[in-house]
């Protein structure tokens, strides 16, 4: 089982980034999945996620309006569409996959049971 993430670099604040997150070895069809981050120094982080159908969308409050979270098509892939972005948004964001039971524990790391490596996410002032 594997997650990979990509689409991680350097922008500038203001700017846009779209992440993606590729899962394999299972079908994660009836999966949740999330993003996390973790800055230096700092906890990781709840920032989004999204219900296996796709129905349910969760956003923290620090990346909401900003921060787009979506299904692909083969349900496998994730995308975290990050806009207007901060230099507070420089972190390594991780992809996860899960099963959640509902609400509050989407946001919550270990209902995740597959991550990936991180991709890193620089925003420059």
């Amino acid at each position: 089982v594997q997650l990979v993430e990509s689409g991680g670099g350097l922008v500038q604040a203001g700017g846009s980034l779209r992440l993606s997150c590729a899962a394999s070895g299972r079908s994660f069809s009836a999966y949740a999945m999330g993003w996390f981050r973790q800055a230096p120094g700092k906890e990781r982080e709840f920032v989004a996620a999204i219900s296996w159908s796709g129905d349910e969308t969760y956003y923290a409050d620090s990346v909401t309006g900003r921060f787009t979270i979506s299904r692909g098509d083969a349900r496998n892939t994730v995308h975290l569409q990050m806009n207007s972005l901060k230099p507070e948004d420089t972190a390594v964001y991780y992809c996860a996959a899960g099963r959640p039971w509902s609400g509050s524990y989407y946001q919550s790391a270990p209902s995740y049971d597959y991550w990936g490596q991180g991709t890193q996410v620089t925003v420059s002032s």
